[in-house]
């Protein structure tokens, strides 16, 4: 799906498209300086899969180090690592550095597995990518999770464990 299909399904829900267009961004680095001009809770994205072969779509605040190991059992996977750009592109329809949450609109199948930070969930503001690095798009944790439910991904809310 399209930017421009994903804009329409916001309309369609009667949501603001508050898009803050910026240059490309591949890491949470490079991003910061979107922070400024943004407020709101920054995230970051990891396509993750576990031995059993599921995909997971972890979003957590963009400063927090995930412990992969710890993070399989909170959500009841079995090993974590991280998935390939090719299985990312064909679930989700974007490639590495553009992967954000709304890209669940592609998986028809439901077979990627969204979850999403406690912190995040109830967030006034979170920031992620509109399909595309070179833009955020802000909308409020409560309003992210009805349109992840709406598009047939009920996400997991859970405490994502922190390295160190």
């Amino acid at each position: 799906m399209s930017e421009e299909a994903l804009r329409l399904a916001f309309a369609d829900r009667g949501l603001g498209w508050d898009v803050l267009e910026h240059q490309a961004v591949f890491t949470v680095e490079e991003s910061l300086a979107i922070h400024a001009a943004m407020p709101g809770a920054h995230t970051k994205n990891l396509f993750l899969k576990d031995s059993g072969g599921a995909f997971w779509l972890v979003t957590v605040d963009h400063a927090k180090s995930v412990d992969l190991k710890a993070l399989a059992g909170v959500i009841g996977a079995k090993k974590l690592s991280f998935g390939k750009a090719e299985d990312m592109q064909a679930l989700l329809g974007v490639a590495p550095g553009s992967v954000t949450p709304l890209a669940a609109i592609n998986d028809r199948e439901a077979r990627v597995r969204v979850v999403i930070d406690t912190d995040l969930a109830e967030a006034a503001q979170v920031n992620v990518h509109p399909l595309r690095n070179t833009a955020t798009v802000g909308l409020p944790g409560a309003t992210l999770r009805a349109l992840l439910a709406g598009w047939g991904h009920e996400p997991l809310v859970a405490t994502i464990p922190q390295r160190g």
